[in-house]
């Protein structure tokens, strides 16, 4: 054999390994992206004649908004925008709509009218850089929307009138709150106290004149809309009690505020919301059960329930009664499966997909579904998380805890990119609701403000804890993540428990609250203080809670994503925990997305972000695992 041949051999031998190494990595890359990819469908709204249905959809990549027939079919596309879309409705013309868009992904948000075809557009709100929060339609074609125009740190309701392409200012406010319903000059008017902490008032457009329907001492929840006239009130509240109920109330001739009439209650369970018929005769109640939704109707003159089939899928969302009563588009979705359209026929109690958001590359069905598990905090308090665990994993093994934002929010078994990425590659993922989350009554609620905020930074290390002695997750392999708030707690599981973690991924998360405070919208700011503590009185406290001021204990790899037109956690956030590690010549790797603000919301960066994560948790965290033997 002559030398040049041997080499050819030895030289096509060596690059085997090469290539299938690079083949699994092109692989890897693939899946993931494809993950990232998957879309979505939201906000269904029935045209008012009830043939047709508009909904905001990725079918495009980026959200925008889409209109089908109300019985399923061929979906158009009504905007086709460089920014995201959001906030629709139909004007009671049946041939207008109303959409938000949000330039470069912030809250800078624009609300516009068009036709039904998207050819003509208008303006509603000023062509300014305020805060505009989209509204909804009265039945008889007034618009009304928050914007914080007049004051940065307040919302007030605006009104605007199709018919003269005016807006005007209706209901000027210190702090945050809009109009839940409108009829004629009556308002029903939601205010928000601070986070966590609601009321509803009756506000008469006419005279100014207020009737406060939920008088209240300390905190509570509340959200209504009219009945019948506007002397009924239907609302959901946990006045006086710890979980949520529906309720009615109803004003005498004069205008007294009658006693509360709690309609629909269930021991232990939330009403997450209620959505009622254009005839206001019925309504529908969607239950907040552990996480899942179970959904009831009631009717409204004789308090009749009835218990309606189970959703196809985990979580619902939002909806819409049909025009005529008798169907209610929802929106769905569950831990395998993609946020999507459904209709329920209130006749035949069947459900009917009218979405199917594209899934290129992803196998629905192979999906991994979570498990709800127990553990105990410091305290003995009882505390809760799903657990999604790969095929074959071998416990102990590389787990990812995962922290909701809010931190009011709540962990649901929902679709995640990035969870079912990282299983595909054997990486379990635990999701707990620490306490402060949302969906476990009134007083677990407010176990996180102020001091107390340390008791749930404390539930991070338990639940860390909890996986060790399960032996599900393997120490030293395990990794931490989240947005917004949970890219809070992930930096202060790294900081606070650095032994604990090998990495996190602090996705738009606060880090400092002094420049959280000085630095974000004022409004955010002016409704926080009841949640982190005042910055003008409360420095110290804020101090202590933040932890830019510990980041000398890092170990772990740490991967920062932020949107550079964030106002609600600024960029600045990001910045602070990028610079300092470096400094400190630690491992940290830093994705900025210019196109967006609070989350990601464009496809492309859907894709990276999803595809930085597992790549990042997989090199974190796939080293040699210890045997459970």
């Amino acid at each position: 054999m002559s030398l040049q041949l041997s080499a050819l051999i030895l030289s096509a031998a060596l690059s085997v390994p090469t290539q299938l190494q690079a083949s699994a990595a092109e692989d890897f890359a693939e899946k993931v992206a494809a993950m990232g990819r998957v879309g979505y469908a939201a906000s269904p709204r029935y045209s008012p004649d009830g043939t047709e249905i508009a909904f905001v959809t990725t079918l495009s990549g980026k959200p925008q908004l889409w209109r089908m027939p109300a019985s399923g079919g061929y979906p158009r596309p009504v905007t086709a925008l460089a920014d995201p879309v959001s906030g629709i409705d139909w004007a009671p013309d049946g041939q207008s709509l109303v959409y938000a868009v949000s330039a470069g992904g912030g809250y800078s948000t624009q609300i516009y009218m068009t036709d039904r075809h998207g050819l003509h557009k208008r303006r509603v709100t000023s062509a300014t850089d305020a805060n505009n929060f989209a509204g909804a339609f009265a039945a008889d074609g007034r618009y009304h929307y928050g914007s914080n125009i007049r004051d940065s740190a307040s919302m007030d309701t605006w009104i605007y009138d199709p018919a003269k392409g005016e807006s005007a200012l209706a209901i000027q406010r210190d702090g945050l709150g809009g109009i839940a319903d409108l009829v004629g000059d009556q308002a029903l008017v939601t205010k928000l106290v601070t986070r966590g902490n609601t009321n509803l008032w009756i506000h008469d457009l006419k005279t100014g004149n207020r009737t406060l329907l939920t008088e209240h001492e300390g905190p509570a929840s509340v959200s209504g809309k009219f009945g019948a006239d506007t002397r009924t009130v239907y609302l959901t509240h946990n006045l006086e009690r710890d979980n949520t109920v529906f309720a009615r109330i109803r004003l005498d001739a004069d205008g007294a505020v009658g006693e509360r009439q709690t309609l629909a209650e269930c021991e232990g369970v939330e009403l997450d919301a209620f959505l009622i018929s254009e005839a206001r005769d019925r309504a529908l109640l969607i239950w907040n059960v552990a996480g899942r939704s179970e959904l009831e109707l009631i009717e409204l003159d004789d308090g009749k329930r009835t218990v309606l089939p189970a959703p196809p899928s985990a979580r619902v969302a939002d909806g819409e009664f049909a025009p005529d009563g008798q169907s209610l588009a929802l929106m769905v979705s569950g831990a395998a499966a993609p946020w999507d359209l459904w209709r329920l026929d209130l006749a035949t109690n069947r459900y009917q997909q009218l979405s199917f958001s594209p899934h290129a590359g992803v196998d629905f069905s192979k999906m991994i579904r979570p498990t709800l598990r127990e553990f105990v905090a410091h305290d003995g308090l009882k505390l809760s998380g799903w657990l999604y665990l790969p095929e074959s994993f071998q416990a102990p093994g590389p787990v990812v805890l995962s922290f909701h934002g809010g931190p009011e929010g709540q962990e649901r078994p929902s679709f995640r990119s990035d969870y079912q990425a990282l299983l595909a590659n054997g990486i379990a993922v635990f999701a707990p609701n620490i306490r402060g989350s949302y969906g476990f009554g009134k007083a677990f609620l407010q176990l996180d403000n102020h001091e107390k905020r340390f008791d749930a930074n404390r539930d991070i290390g338990a639940a860390a804890d909890f996986l060790i002695e399960a032996k599900i997750g393997a120490a030293g392999h395990l990794g931490i993540m989240g947005g917004s708030y949970g890219g809070y707690a992930t930096m202060v599981g790294v900081t606070d428990f650095p032994d604990t973690f090998a990495a996190g991924a602090n996705l738009f998360g606060i880090v400092n609250f002094e420049t959280f405070f000085a630095e974000s919208t004022p409004w955010m700011g002016a409704i926080s203080v009841g949640e982190y503590g005042d910055p003008k009185t409360q420095a110290d406290l804020l101090r202590r809670l933040s932890p830019i001021h510990k980041l000398d204990r890092v170990k772990a790899a740490v991967l920062v994503m932020h949107g550079a037109n964030d106002t609600n956690v600024p960029v600045v956030e990001a910045e602070q925990v990028v610079d300092t590690l470096k400094r400190q010549g630690l491992d940290v790797t830093y994705v900025l997305f210019a196109d967006e603000g609070h989350g990601w919301r464009q496809e492309p960066n859907r894709i990276r972000s999803t595809v930085e994560i597992a790549q990042f948790f997989r090199r974190h965290l796939m080293g040699e695992v210890p045997s459970s033997q």
